[in-house]
């Protein structure tokens, strides 16, 4: 039995688990949350009419409670929160398919608008943002059961409520120039979602491209109030309301966006889609105050781009519904909440003021290790030398390894190289570095390695690695990443195969002076999850192969997770890779080395490229692996985070970091690090 250590993903997403949704579970205390204030939390919300309450961290479940009567199994009515789950996916799934824009006229899908002199100004964004102008179907507090007129005929769906949208309802103001939550808005946008699918219907979407894939059964979720409605030769199902989701099929929705659209290896909606649903659309914000904190609109979904609720990172987002119905995603923390009952408290002043102060703001109290891994048992604190050095202005990149020699090799991108400049600017040049952290000299190497091109335009090196007295260079931009060797120290070189997934941006495992100190026979190699350096992903892979075999792609084989006994398992087949390190959205470039003065494996893996990077420890290649550093980088602008094993000390405590990034930092950066024990 393998025990996949892939806990970004639910553990048995699919149809091994498609009748139990059973999820794996992890303690609040391994989970980074103070076991004491979860509780109290749980406690408060329950005291406050509470019925199921859930909190997903690091891909596993750490509170689960329900309410007697209630159970895992049995779904709850998510009032408006069907506006996320059901409005915002199925237009993420047909914006992915490319049947809609944001930027479409909504008259384009539906019928009799382009005559109207406002709603021929309505766009698909302004219906997933309350701010197309069509009035709300609500009337001073009147209950929907004793509404006059075309409003409550709406709400009793009489003859059918999206006639009623599209064709009653009027529109109250000039498109996109105020904010005004309105259902039959987001009935309008359904209507046209339809539209775009030549056919298809929303549940059909839904179930075929988003919760079956998730292992989500039919029993878990409904939607539209239990049926369709048939209206223009359309199959229309509401997404304002009336949907039922089990808080387990809920939070995998959550994860699912999470995870930017990826799914087990599997892209069920697009990354570049799920982050322009999840993105502030820069539309007029609703009324807000500090007793009601409403947040800014993505598509279909809340965000607190803008840092409205302050206690949560900004990369938060949110689905909401009426009498408190709540689900919110902090990416940043892997962490997911969801709420059902009855109304927390008061909504006089507000619907957003108890979201905040009772689910939001105390949960984030609770959060007691705000990085992916809790702390190194082995190493107490680093700390970043006052200066920075900078060399080879205008070159970035910097994958290092120690040579045969006792020179350093590597390659840098988008420059010249060291001084003097070579007289050309290269996409992929090499160099070589004699003399230690203090006394360095760079010299750039020719080669027939070199190549031409800026960014994304040209190969570059993403991880290098002597052994035996031969280079070998990882290169990424040429559709994931292809190998190379040199046997003349980056003279020349040999171009080999190429990784068919995943390998983004591969580095090696690097150890002593040509590969001096290895732990076995092996190579090892890290990488993002992903085809592109340029994107961060939600895991990383780990791949090795026997060391004099390291040009044979048959010879390379995957991680896949551990067995019973803690062991690694490893397979030649790449699709069934498992994660080796899992940070939702946040895993990029990467480097590793063995630091052989403590004993332990230390990863760089940069977050952005922005400044956002985290160095962790772990006592084998595969892990367990632990927090050193988490985002405490004073650097704004900088990437590409290196280890380089020529530069560490003998009893392992200081080392220098290499670095690059944007000016003043495009160069090839050095910096003092210092470890304590």
């Amino acid at each position: 039995m393998v025990l996949s250590k892939a806990v970004l993903l639910a553990a048995c997403a699919g149809l091994a688990c498609a009748q139990s949704m059973s999820w794996l579970a992890i303690s609040p205390a391994e989970a980074g949350l103070d076991p004491a204030k979860l509780e109290a939390w749980r406690s408060s919300l329950a005291a406050h009419r509470t019925t199921g309450l859930q909190v997903i961290r690091r891909g596993r479940i750490a509170l689960e409670w329900y309410a007697p009567e209630w159970a895992a199994d049995r779904p709850h009515g998510t009032a408006s929160m069907a506006k996320a789950l059901v409005g915002g996916m199925s237009l993420a799934v047909a914006m992915s398919d490319g049947r809609i824009s944001p930027d479409d006229a909504a008259s384009k899908y539906i019928a009799g608008w382009s005559a109207d002199p406002l709603k021929s100004k309505i766009t698909i964004r302004q219906l997933a943002t309350h701010t197309s102008g069509i009035s709300d179907a609500e009337q001073d507090e009147i209950p929907h059961d004793r509404l006059p007129g075309w409003k409550g005929d709406f709400w009793k769906r009489t003859p059918d409520p999206f006639s009623i949208a599209v064709r009653q309802a009027p529109v109250l103001f000039e498109p996109g120039t105020q904010n005004a939550y309105s259902n039959p808005g987001m009935a309008a946008l359904s209507y046209a979602i339809t539209a775009s699918l030549n056919g298809g219907d929303i549940r059909t979407l839904l179930k075929e491209r988003v919760l079956d894939p998730l292992g989500v059964p039919e029993q878990h979720w409904s939607i539209g109030y239990g049926r369709a409605y048939e209206v223009d030769g359309l199959k229309l199902y509401a997404n304002w309301g009336g949907a039922t989701f089990t808080a387990r099929a809920a939070a995998r929705i959550g994860q699912l966006m999470m995870l930017e659209g990826q799914w087990n290896g599997r892209e069920l909606i697009r990354r570049d889609v799920v982050k322009k649903i999840l993105t502030d659309q820069g539309m007029t914000r609703p009324s807000r105050s500090a007793a009601d904190p409403a947040p800014a609109s993505g598509l279909a979904w809340y965000v607190n781009q803008d840092g409205i609720w302050p206690a949560a990172p900004r990369d938060a987002f949110a689905g909401a519904g009426a009498s408190h119905q709540v689900i919110v995603v902090a990416p940043s923390l892997d962490l997911i909440v969801v709420r059902n009952g009855d109304a927390l408290g008061d909504t006089k002043s507000g619907f957003w003021g108890p979201v905040y102060e009772l689910v939001l703001k105390p949960l984030m109290e609770t959060v007691t290790v705000r990085a992916p891994y809790p702390p190194s048992p082995v190493i107490r604190g680093a700390v970043f030398g006052e200066e920075i050095r900078r060399t080879a202005v205008d070159s970035d990149n910097w994958p290092l390894t120690w040579g045969d020699d006792d020179q350093q090799y590597t390659s840098y991108g988008d420059g010249f190289g060291f001084e003097p400049h070579v007289e050309r600017k290269l996409g992929m040049g090499f160099a070589r570095i004699t003399g230690g952290p203090g006394d360095f000299r760079g010299v750039n190497l020719r080669s027939d390695g070199e190549r031409t091109g800026g960014g994304a335009n040209s190969p570059k090196a993403s991880g290098i690695l002597m052994v035996d007295g031969v280079l070998y260079l990882w290169v990424r931009n040429v559709a994931n990443a292809q190998l190379l060797w040199s046997g003349d120290r980056g003279k020349t070189w040999q171009w080999g195969f190429k990784m068919e997934a995943g390998f983004g941006s591969p580095a090696f495992l690097n150890f002593g002076r040509n590969y001096a100190g290895a732990r076995d026979g092996f190579v090892y190699t890290y990488s993002q999850d992903g085809p592109s350096a340029y994107e961060s992903d939600n895991s990383l892979m780990l791949a090795r192969a026997a060391k004099d075999r390291i040009r044979d792609r048959g010879a390379w084989e995957f991680y896949q997770g551990l067995d019973a006994a803690g062991r690694p398992v490893w397979t030649p087949d790449v699709t069934r890779r498992g994660a080796v390190f899992a940070y939702p959205v946040n895993c990029n470039r990467v480097d590793a080395v063995y630091d052989a003065g403590i004993g332990r494996y230390l990863m760089a893996l940069g977050y952005d490229h922005a400044g956002g990077w985290g160095l962790f420890d772990a006592p084998e290649p595969w892990g367990a692996w632990t927090t050193v550093l988490h985002r405490q980088w004073d650097v704004a602008g900088t990437h590409g985070y290196r280890l380089p094993a020529r530069w560490i000390s003998e009893d392992g405590l200081t080392m220098t970091l290499v670095f690059s990034g944007v000016k003043p930092n495009d160069a090839f950066c050095t910096r003092r690090l210092t470890l304590a024990k």
